[in-house]
């Protein structure tokens, strides 16, 4: 009887495990409010009322308004790095109250975003995959006595299901009905290597210091054949009109050249970019960041 009572013990220590890694309660925001009001606050105010128990983090709010491809980016810069369970609420929303479909996307690791399907998960799909999107039933996945609400869905919508969902009141096929595995997509220049030259995206600016992003991985760089120490010709183009071509050595560190002068380095993900020592490529070049912005670099020899 002890035995019987001691495995039927272990089924349920397994099962609840099992519930504790698929709702985790993590409940990370992102969006394009700021901090100057109570938006922010109010979301996760929200989120409170679903559960008092949800631990709340923030990704960002301060991505620049409207600006969907930032908000793309910063997802997949951090989604990685949050356990399988974690729902991510990502409100970069310029067409609100429009069409444009409410989704929850799972990632094939087992991340949830919930977001307007406006181009935002992009990189994720990309990067992550898609295991399941669904579309929000807003019948059922909405805050009580908010339907006469149409600029808000931030808080009306994708807190009330984000928290739902981190919290365990609802599972993923509870969010709504299944889509089609695919998102609206922002059209970019793709890493690629041709005819001996790297082409990239500049994906992001390192804000605080002006360095200069792009999505050329360190694998890209190894199949070209470039390697440390190699001096590389950069040129950069918005929207295909070039507007820089300079050289730099491509080092480890910033403090490998003197102070204010320009190299090529790994970032923090392992991808190519490029820096003034101790200033900013950005502004010191005028450069920017985006879809409509690319680059391309060859080895000078």
């Amino acid at each position: 009887m002890k035995k019987h009572l001691r495995t039927i013990f272990m089924l349920l220590f397994v099962g609840f495990g099992s519930v504790a890694c698929a709702q985790n309660k993590i409940l990370v925001f992102q969006s394009d409010f700021g901090l100057k009001d109570g938006a922010v606050s109010a979301m996760k105010g929200v989120a409170m009322g679903v559960c008092t128990d949800l631990k709340l983090f923030d990704l960002t709010h301060e991505i620049p308004a409207y600006n969907i491809w930032e908000a793309a980016y910063r997802l997949v810069q951090t989604v990685p790095y949050y356990p399988a369970g974690t729902v991510f609420v990502s409100v970069v929303d310029p067409g609100v109250g429009t069409e444009r479909k409410s989704v929850v996307l799972k990632t094939k690791t087992g991340q949830f975003i919930v977001t307007p399907d406006n181009g935002t998960l992009t990189l994720i799909a990309e990067e992550l995959g898609i295991a399941g999107l669904r579309q929000i039933d807003e019948a059922i996945n909405r805050r009580s006595n908010s339907g006469q609400s149409y600029t808000f869905h931030g808080r009306d919508v994708y807190a009330y299901t984000g928290a739902r969902l981190a919290s365990g009141r609802i599972t993923f096929e509870q969010v709504g009905a299944a889509l089609p595995l695919a998102v609206v997509s922002i059209p970019y220049q793709k890493a690629v290597l041709e005819n001996g030259r790297l082409k990239g995206n500049i994906a992001i600016l390192d804000i605080q210091y002006g360095n200069v992003w792009t999505n050329i991985s360190q694998q890209l760089l190894k199949k070209a054949g470039i390697k440390y120490g190699d001096a590389l010709q950069l040129s950069v183009f918005h929207n295909g009109k070039q507007v820089y071509e300079g050289d730099m050595p491509f080092l480890e560190t910033f403090g490998a050249v003197a102070t204010g002068k320009p190299l090529a380095y790994l970032n923090s993900l392992m991808q190519l970019s490029f820096a003034l020592n101790q200033g900013s490529f950005a502004d010191a070049f005028k450069i920017g960041s985006g879809q409509e912005w690319s680059v391309t670099i060859s080895q000078n020899r």
